[in-house]
């Protein structure tokens, strides 16, 4: 999706701003809601559970506004400190917004327990809402007439705008509807930025989506990544290039063996695929080395929980 009327007019009048947060369970599609109002890969993406762990910002400008995106982990139930903290992410930062957004799948026929916990607490905020209905490429009208009663009969949604991701259907009226309930305000950021992550974040989270997407169910979500070295030079031809180092921490040395795979392969190929992902984001050549460590029981360790937290 291309980028979204950006705009050079921000000292206007009538111009409106405001911070966003999109809450909703786990899997409900919020991480790619983003992506494509933004135009560009904010937040991580893969088929997987718990795929984002902060809040992330993720900043759209258009021609009288700025909305300023909060991805924040989906609901689940945790089963460690670090799933605390990002339940403790989830619902903190919809308590310091201008608007909610609570996405829910078109798939589902009635109020579950995850939704429920949700948006009883959103009830309780009393804030704006809007309740975003993903997934109508999967449904008939009458299913989603259906979700449109349950969910109007138990708060009074400012809008509610069924949208699908895959079929780019709704995206830009979404966007009309946060911008009707925004008030004036100024640009908090630069119009060409598109997210307050630092290019480690961004390579972070590139690499940890690649093995999201490509490890077994029972490794990702035991795995963090850090960048240790990013550097930028000029090669002896004077071509730009990223010199990046990053370890890929994991749980057991039988994830390690997994990760790596035999003879590197799994290694080398989460490698290609998040090489090509930066190289794309940062338009110029990417020098990417990875390295697996084990660090037992790091979900449970509070100092570095803190990476995860809401900033």
């Amino acid at each position: 999706m291309e980028h979204l009327n950006y705009n050079s007019n921000a000292d206007k009048s009538d111009f409106k701003s405001g911070f966003v947060s999109m809450l909703g369970r786990t899997n409900v599609g919020k991480s790619s809601i983003i992506n494509a109002l933004v135009g560009e890969k904010v937040a991580a993406v893969a088929n997987k559970t718990q795929t984002t762990r902060t809040a992330i910002k993720a900043i759209v400008n258009r021609s009288n506004s700025q909305i300023i995106f909060v991805d924040t982990p989906g609901i689940h139930k945790p089963k460690s400190k670090l799933g605390d903290v990002m339940i403790e992410t989830a619902f903190g930062s919809s308590l310091d917004v201008d608007i909610v957004l609570f996405v829910v799948d078109a798939t589902s026929n009635e109020i579950g327990k995850g939704d429920r916990l949700i948006l009883n607490k959103i009830i309780m905020s009393k804030k704006k809402c809007i309740l975003v209905i993903n997934k109508v490429d999967l449904v008939d009208k009458a299913q989603v007439a259906k979700l449109i009663s349950l969910y109007s009969n138990e708060y009074d949604f400012v809008s509610v705008v069924p949208v699908s991701v895959v079929k780019n259907k709704n995206l830009n009226v979404l966007l009309d509807e946060i911008e009707n309930n925004l008030k004036p305000g100024p640009a908090y950021y630069d119009t060409e930025e598109y997210t307050d992550q630092t290019l480690r974040q961004l390579a972070e989270e590139t690499i940890r989506e690649k093995a999201l997407k490509l490890l077994n169910d029972e490794v990702p979500h035991g795995i963090y990544v850090e960048v240790d070295k990013m550097k930028f030079r000029k090669t002896q031809n004077k071509k730009n290039i990223y010199d990046i180092s990053a370890t890929i921490y994991c749980l057991r040395s039988s994830h390690k063996g997994i990760i790596i795979g035999k003879s590197g392969q799994m290694l080398k190929k989460i490698g290609t695929f998040a090489r090509e992902d930066l190289e794309k984001m940062l338009d110029t050549k990417v020098n990417l080395q990875l390295w697996v460590k084990v660090k037992e029981d790091w979900q449970n360790d509070s100092s570095l929980l803190k990476k995860f937290k809401l900033q």
